[in-house]
């Protein structure tokens, strides 16, 4: 780390000595979770450079979350809100709390760098790696910014697809606090509350919330319920020690409890998550602000277990924990009024153990596995000519395994036509170096090669009627080698299989070459003040680019989604919603052979202020109770109602 900071400070030396210093800049705030990162503000963007940036001046293609979106979606899980924006499918295991992956342009999951509150989510002894957010509720969430395309040089290696960043709620008045409460279908209730201020010298909020509900039945034609429990618990404090200098610790814990079944059978079986995030950091401004600095340690702690009380014997038949260390600096510098320099090194240290214990090996030993990165970045962005920015970046990363990769990034943004239209174009290009588990688990395969990847995108922005209509058209391309995949041992003489004379399973392998390519579309009207109306497609064409299933399309990938809503506001001021997603017919299995239908799901929403500060709100989910499946033989939620209040002071 040391070495790092000095490189990148040596770095950004250089570049301010070679600025004149009288001209009077200010830089952005260098936290994406800070109080800039957590604003209400959907026409600014700090996802996509790490600063806070007005979203025509961002050539990435963004989708921000803020947080009346987020409450009038009436979401529980982060996951079933993220589905309703552009380019977002997800798979479940069932219910709640199970299993499930995200996918943005039809990446994989361990492709999808996942924040909350500026720290990276994802497992070190997850599979491949990726964040399961099947324990992530919305909570005390104020903002999501959801970027979709590849973002390496800033987030790192696995920001491929795309990039999730969540933050909770930041206080801007001396006393606030909120309490959110709801019930209904399969005995579900979800109570949640929080407390904060801002002051002077001292920002700080505390909440927590709690959510359980009977559930249903994880495999699909079972006729046992699958409940799901989950505590959770979060807080931010940040004390200003003296001009232009503070310091800040924010942390996230969840601890949830899901029943699940086994292979196509009802089973007893459940599982155990704890989950805590931890971030503290010292800001500091320099040369009057123009310098801004951001030293920070980032901890995430993952401890899994699977229970199965039919077998008392061993009941334990999972035992996983993952740990991730993380010391950041990032620097932003303000060049002048039209070019920003942003500028950062990172160290990160990974460990994991794993086991599966069983009746004939009931105390097996952990297969353990630990790795470190350090990295470097750099960022410039420039509006060269009036309303034409352009951002460029590149970073360097040194795998203990893997050595040393370089990976570049660029982007332009230009607004003509009065400022109503947007141009927008991107590239990035990707690199994953095998995960712990990939490498050491008992599935494990330590001859694995990094996977590679570059991606584009380019679309158009054009608002109409004033300002009362927008729509977005964007183009995507992702190309992808190496990437690694699971293989059953089924029979033959894979020495794979038997590594050591000791069989196994299955392992995992380099073996794939994809590509994905497709269309974004969205649009916004706002006849009269009192309807909103918005709608989003995507065509995804997500294929196997290699082997016997080249042309094939990507496992529970689907190739076509929509999103449809109308908000109307009654002169007696209840809010009602209509809501309608569609995903098309996706494949469970590489050959293409195993279909899972498409399906429409249709939501019905409305709220009701009783007076300033309070209101009441209820939703229909699945209101024509639809049958349908993400993963086969999982099953989903049928029709649900649920009703709510709401209150603010």
């Amino acid at each position: 780390m040391i070495r790092a900071f000095l490189s990148s400070t040596a770095l950004a030396t250089t570049l301010i000595a070679g600025v004149a210093m009288a001209d009077d800049q200010k830089a952005p705030e260098a936290d994406v979770a800070g109080a800039t990162g957590a604003n209400g503000v959907a026409q600014v963007v700090v996802t996509a450079t790490r600063t806070a940036q007005p979203i025509e001046k961002v050539g990435a293609s963004v989708t921000v979350l803020t947080q009346p979106a987020i409450e009038a979606s009436q979401a529980i899980s982060v996951v079933e809100l993220l589905a309703q924006t552009p380019g977002v499918s997800f798979t479940r295991n069932g219910g709640p709390g199970t299993t499930t992956g995200l996918n943005i342009r039809g990446a994989e999951t361990q492709h999808t760098v996942v924040l909350i509150d500026g720290v990276k989510l994802n497992d070190p002894s997850s599979t491949q790696g990726g964040f399961n957010s099947g324990n992530l509720l919305v909570g005390d969430i104020s903002r999501i910014e959801i970027l979709r395309g590849a973002q390496s040089t800033l987030w790192g290696s696995q920001a491929i697809g795309g990039v999730v960043n969540i933050v909770t709620a930041e206080p801007t008045t001396p006393f606030s606090s909120s309490i959110d409460a709801e019930a209904g279908a399969r005995k579900t209730g979800y109570l949640r509350a929080g407390v904060g201020g801002a002051g002077d010298k001292i920002t700080w909020r505390v909440a927590g919330g709690y959510y359980t509900t009977d559930g249903f039945s994880a495999y699909k034609p079972g006729k046992e319920k699958d409940g799901y429990q989950n505590a959770g618990l979060s807080g931010r404090l940040r004390v200003a020690l003296a001009e232009n200098v503070s310091a800040e610790v924010r942390s996230v814990y969840s601890k949830g409890k899901n029943d699940f079944d086994g292979f196509n059978v009802d089973s007893p079986e459940f599982g155990r998550t704890k989950e805590l995030v931890i971030y503290t950091g010292l800001n500091f401004g320099l040369l009057d602000g123009r310098w801004n600095n951001r030293i920070g340690y980032a901890y995430t702690d993952t401890d899994r277990e699977n229970i199965n009380p039919a077998r008392p014997a061993v009941p334990l038949t999972f035992d996983a924990a993952g740990k991730n260390k993380r010391w950041e600096y990032q620097g932003v510098f303000a060049v002048t009024d039209l070019v920003t320099a942003t500028f950062g090194a990172e160290t990160e240290n990974a460990r994991m153990r794993t086991r599966s214990p069983s009746t004939s090996n009931p105390n097996p030993a952990f297969a353990r596995g630990k790795v470190g990165v350090d990295s470097l970045y750099g960022q410039l962005q420039a509006e060269v000519v009036p309303g034409l920015t352009l951002t460029a970046g590149v970073r360097y990363e040194d795998h203990d395994t893997y050595g040393s990769h370089t990976l570049g990034q660029a982007s332009a943004a230009w607004v003509v036509n009065e400022g109503n239209t947007v141009l927008r174009a991107s590239f990035g290009q990707g690199f994953r170096a095998p995960g712990l588990y990939e490498l050491f688990s008992e599935y494990g395969n330590l001859n694995l090669s990094p996977e590679k990847f570059d991606s584009w995108d380019a679309g158009v922005e054009q608002r109409f009627l004033g300002g009362k209509a927008r729509a977005i058209a964007t183009w995507f391309h992702r190309e992808a080698d190496n990437e690694i995949r699971y293989f059953s041992c089924t029979g033959g003489a894979d020495p794979l299989c038997a590594p050591g004379g000791v069989s196994r399973w299955g392992y995992y392998n380099n073996v794939l070459k994809t590509k994905a390519q497709g269309v974004e579309l969205i649009g916004e009207l706002k006849p009269i003040d009192s309807l909103v109306l918005t709608a989003s497609y995507t065509y995804t064409d997500a294929e196997t680019d290699s082997g016997a299933n080249k042309g094939k399309q990507l496992t529970r990938r689907p190739k076509t989604m929509g999103n449809l809503s109308a908000t109307y506001v009654w002169p007696v001021k209840l809010s009602t919603t209509v809501a309608v997603r569609y995903v098309g017919k996706t494949y469970n299995n590489d050959a293409n052979t195993q279909v899972v239908k498409d399906y429409t799901l249709v939501d019905l929403r409305a709220s009701y202020p009783l007076k300033d500060g309070l209101e009441v709100f209820g939703r229909v989910e699945n209101a024509f109770d639809k049958d349908y499946q993400t993963i086969l033989n999982y099953g989903t939620p049928g029709r649900g109602a649920f009703v709510g209040l709401r209150a603010r002071f």
